[in-house]
C-alpha cells in the first residue's frame, strides 16, 4: 500500500506529529488541545495538554514529574485496549520495551494501520514489558542510535564490567551516572539479578521514581539516601554503588565521596569521545534505545509498506532502508534527545 493513503490524515506540523482525522499529536513539543503521549521521558512527554492518553504507567510518571495538573483531562489506556478518538479513528497501545509504561501508539482509520513506535528497544528489560511487533501499512520509528557503529551490548555484561571492578576496586566508590527514569531501575534491577546485594546509594533526583516503580511492583532491595549518610563517614561508601544523574558524577556533589571512580551508562557511551567527554573514568553501553541492527530488523518485521522516521540519524537509517527495498522517508521532526533527562 502506499503511503499516499496514511498522508492524507498523518501530518507533520511545528507541534509535532498530528492525525488530522482525530483532531490529536503524537509526543507534542509544545501544548495542544488532545494529546497521545507515548511514554514519559521528558522530550515525550510535556505539561500543558487539555487532554492527554497514555498508558497508566505513563499517566502516573506525568503525575509524578508534574506534567499533568488539575486542568488536563486523562485517559488511560492498557495495552491493547481499544479507545475510539472519533472522526473514525480507532487507538490502542502496543508495548514498547523502552521503559516502565511505554508504549507504541496504534491509529486505524480507513482501513489504515499506522504505528507511532516513540521510542523503543529490543534488548530485555526486566523493569517493562517487552517491545512487541504490530504488523502495520505505515511504521513511524526513532533513529536515536542509526548508525553501523552502534550495536549494543547485552546489559548483563555491561554490569559484570562493573562487578568486576567492585571486586578489583574494593576502596574506591563507583559513582554510576543513569537517567532518572527507566536507565536508573533497570540498572539496579539487572545488579540484583548478578547477585550485588549491599545497599545501593541514591541521589535525591532518583527517588521519586524509583519509588514509582516499586508501586508498580518492581523489587530493587535496599537502597539508601546519600543525603542520609553523614558527610564524616565517607567509609560508608567504599566498595559501594552511588547512582546519580550524570551530571553530578563529576560535580560538587561528588566531592563528598572518598577517591570516587565516575561511571557512565549511556548508549553514547560506545563512542570514546563521549566518555571522554563526560568525564567517565569507566564506561558502560546501556540503552534504552534500538540500535543499528534492532532498528533494521523492527522495520522488516513489521512487514510495513512505508517507514517514516522521525528523529536521530535519520538519513543513515533512510538509505539504509532504501537499499534493503523499503520505502523510508525522514520526517525531520525535533524536540527528541536520549540525553534530555
Amino acid at each position: 500500500m502506499s503511503n499516499a493513503a496514511a498522508e492524507k490524515w498523518m501530518q507533520v506540523r511545528p507541534e509535532g506529529l498530528y492525525c488530522k482525522a482525530a483532531d490529536v499529536y503524537i509526543d507534542p513539543t509544545e501544548p495542544v488541545k488532545r494529546a497521545i503521549i507515548t511514554h514519559g521521558h521528558a522530550d515525550h512527554a510535556r505539561s500543558g495538554h487539555g487532554e492527554v492518553f497514555a498508558t497508566p504507567e505513563t499517566i502516573d510518571i506525568m503525575r509524578t514529574r508534574y506534567y499533568l495538573g488539575e486542568e488536563t483531562q486523562e485517559t488511560g489506556l492498557k495495552y491493547g485496549e481499544r479507545f475510539d478518538l472519533g472522526g473514525g479513528v480507532m487507538l490502542w497501545f502496543a508495548s514498547a520495551g523502552h521503559i516502565l509504561g511505554s508504549a507504541q501508539a496504534v491509529l486505524e482509520y480507513d482501513g489504515t494501520r499506522v504505528v507511532a513506535a516513540g521510542d523503543y528497544k529490543r534488548h530485555p528489560d526486566p523493569t517493562c514489558a517487552p517491545f512487541e511487533v504490530v504488523p502495520c501499512d505505515v511504521f513511524i520509528t526513532e533513529a536515536t542510535f542509526a548508525l553501523p557503529v552502534f550495536q549494543h551490548p547485552p546489559l548483563e555484561a555491561e554490569v559484570e564490567k562493573l562487578l568486576r571492578s567492585l571486586r578489583a576496586l574494593p576502596e574506591r566508590t563507583h559513582i554510576v551516572g543513569v537517567y532518572a527514569l527507566g536507565k536508573c531501575q533497570r540498572v539496579m534491577k539487572t545488579l540484583r539479578l548478578a547477585g550485588y546485594e549491599d545497599p545501593f546509594y541514591m541521589h535525591g533526583a532518583l527517588r521519586k521514581l524509583t519509588e514509582l516503580y516499586e508501586s508498580y511492583g518492581q523489587d530493587f532491595g535496599a537502597w539508601e539516601m546519600v543525603s542520609d549518610i553523614p558527610r564524616a563517614d565517607k567509609h560508608v561508601f567504599q566498595g559501594k554503588i552511588v547512582l546519580c544523574p550524570p551530571a553530578q558524577i563529576n560535580d560538587r556533589w561528588s566531592r563528598r565521596f572518598a577517591d570516587p571512580l565516575p561511571t557512565v551508562a549511556s548508549g553514547w557511551m560506545q563512542i570514546r569521545a563521549r566518555a571522554r567527554q563526560k568525564r567517565a573514568e569507566m564506561a558502560l553501553v546501556v540503552s534504552d534505545h534500538a540500535d543499528w541492527g534492532d532498528l533494521i530488523r523492527t522495520c522488516e518485521e513489521t512487514k510495513a509498506g512505508d517507514i517514516w522516521i522521525t528523529h536521530g540519524r535519520v538519513e543513515a537509517l533512510e538509505y539504509a532502508l532504501k537499499q534493503r527495498g523499503m520505502r523510508a522517508k525522514a520526517l525531520n521532526l525535533i524536540g527528541r534527545d536520549e540525553s534530555v533527562e
